[in-house]
């Protein structure tokens, strides 16, 4: 069935671009925020706020389409338990993703005027740090029982 394996390749490869994309960054981030350099800062702010756009927005999008639809291909019911699970784990993760995004924006716009005017870190900034890596526990947590429900589809 062409229609089946070709959504399951765009929906394993929107899978792995989402996971690694926000992994990724997350890491690039963090390695970035504990060095304190200004300039690699803000670069790095900069980029991942680029990468959240370019990837990470696309494969949010992509990823419900294309489960829901091989779920309808496979003729699996929507209640099944492992189903709903999963879209609670991916609206949980969303539901995180959605205020790191605004708090990477105003992250990267911080050290860009830091850097721009030579001036010290705004305070601000080292606050939205450490609620983006708050969330990113919650968020990385759900994406990876939504992976281990994915492969293995439990019955519960």
């Amino acid at each position: 069935m062409i229609e089946y394996a070709l959504i399951k390749w765009i929906h394993i490869l929107s899978a792995t671009l989402l996971f690694g994309t926000g992994l990724g960054s997350a890491f690039y981030k963090w390695c970035a925020d504990r060095q304190g350099n200004l300039a690699t800062m803000a670069h790095t702010n900069r980029m991942v706020v680029i990468a959240d756009w370019a990837f990470t927005t696309p494969t949010i999008i992509i990823q419900p389409i294309t489960g829901l639809w091989l779920i309808q291909l496979l003729g699996i019911p929507l209640d099944q338990s492992w189903v709903l699970l999963t879209l609670f784990l991916y609206c949980l993760a969303g539901a995180c993703w959605l205020p790191v995004v605004w708090l990477q924006i105003r992250m990267r716009d911080l050290a860009h005027a830091a850097l721009t005017q030579n001036s010290a870190m705004d305070a601000r900034y080292q606050r939205y740090a450490h609620i983006w890596f708050w969330l990113g526990i919650p968020a990385f947590s759900a994406m990876i029982g939504v992976y281990f429900l994915m492969v293995f589809k439990p019955v519960m």
